[in-house]
């Protein structure tokens, strides 16, 4: 019989596999966020506040160019647009929870919760114990996302600034993207964004980054209705 407790573990043994990548994901944010400046306590403090690893990453990046806050903030939102249609995507399942529990599973949602989260809503079973399957697979990367922060500052703080690691999060990026450019409209948002990237590169207050952002999108949505509309 499916019980609270065990959905709960269930979630975390999910999100198991994917931990092995956040940790390392974590830690470079954690030495990033100190090589541009950004004083641990912030830095920290971000992991728990915005908890989004990419956003976090161009937000170092901003801090390093001395952005204006206001285009920081304007960016951050720009690149987590998708949670809103994660969000919308696991309300049918999540409409009834009491409100407290909407706000618990929203703060926590990320891409690697989200992913093992929809799936086991889609599977036959009782759906009245399945947000506590969300809240374990979001715990799980919650715990891992602060601790692996908390290492890459404390080893951030123990290297030189004469090092420079600007290029970590780059790498980083790449890593992460390429391996899941598995179809044509991917692997075109991905070219077209890079493109764009470096066509708009000069503009001033790192603009160019969330311009780069708003046509990949654009991009995406033009292929995807291409995509539906000839299937149908």
């Amino acid at each position: 019989m499916t019980t609270s407790h065990s959905e709960f573990l269930h979630g975390i043994r999910d999100e198991l596999p994917i931990l092995l990548g956040v940790l390392p994901f974590g830690m470079i944010y954690g030495v990033s966020a100190i090589s541009a400046g950004i004083p641990a306590s912030i830095a920290q403090a971000m992991s728990c506040i915005v908890f989004a690893g990419s956003a976090q990453f161009v937000i170092a990046q901003l801090v390093a160019a001395n952005t204006p806050a206001l285009v920081i903030i304007l960016t951050a939102f720009i690149m987590n647009i998708r949670h809103m249609l994660y969000s919308a995507s696991v309300s049918p399942y999540t409409h009834k929870l009491h409100p407290l529990w909407k706000w618990l599973l929203a703060y926590l949602l990320t891409d690697e919760a989200y992913a093992v989260a929809i799936l086991h809503y889609q599977k036959a079973g009782d759906d009245g114990q399945k947000h506590w399957y969300f809240l374990g697979a979001e715990l799980a990367l919650w715990i891992t996302w602060q601790l692996s922060t908390a290492v890459g500052i404390f080893l951030g703080a123990h290297i030189p600034a004469s090092w420079s690691l600007d290029f970590a999060s780059t790498l980083t990026f790449i890593a992460l993207v390429v391996p899941t450019l598995k179809d044509r409209v991917s692997t075109t948002v991905a070219l077209t964004s890079a493109l764009a990237a470096l066509l708009v590169f000069a503009l001033p207050l790192k603009l160019g980054l969330a311009l780069a952002v708003l046509i990949g999108i654009a991009v995406g949505l033009t292929l995807e209705i291409k995509k539906t509309q000839s299937i149908q």
